[in-house]
């Protein structure tokens, strides 16, 4: 599995329950020039439209070599999901506050480009200090065992 982007940011905003892995559709230069390390999710989110998820906002770069004139490097793109997939997202966003948050971006074994994303709910101020303290407390705990 190769790494193209993450947001780090997701863990820290949200408290993630589910997390589910989609394909993308991309046209051959984007593929192309997400193979080069050139995309990146941060900002972006996953809207509902037409009975299909999209994902919104992602920025991938214009290939160098591509022939495509009039490329728009934040379009929006289609996740495939199966249906069962999607009616659970979508019982889970309509039911209460949960959100779709991107995770990462990715290539699978097969050299087929993927999406990882989670069901969230958003945290607020004082959770989120929480989160600090106990990561902290870990680093600290994992120091004093290994010094011992």
């Amino acid at each position: 599995m190769k790494q193209i982007a993450s947001n780090s940011k997701a863990n820290y905003d949200y408290f993630i329950s589910d997390k589910i892995q989609a394909g993308i559709v991309l046209t051959g230069s984007e593929v192309k020039s997400l193979r080069v390390n050139t995309g990146s999710i941060k900002g972006s989110f996953i809207v509902e439209k037409d009975g299909s998820l999209w994902l919104s906002n992602c920025h991938i770069k214009k290939y160098n070599n591509s022939e495509n004139k009039k490329y728009n490097p934040i379009r929006d793109r289609k996740l495939l999901i199966t249906k069962k997939e999607f009616r659970k997202i979508l019982g889970a966003t309509k039911q209460g506050s949960i959100s779709i948050v991107p995770l990462s971006l990715y290539f699978n074994e097969k050299g087929l480009a993927k999406l990882l994303f989670g069901l969230g709910k958003g945290k607020k101020k004082y959770d989120k200090r929480q989160t600090i303290k106990e990561k902290d407390w870990n680093l600290k705990k994992q120091k004093l065992l290994k010094n011992n």
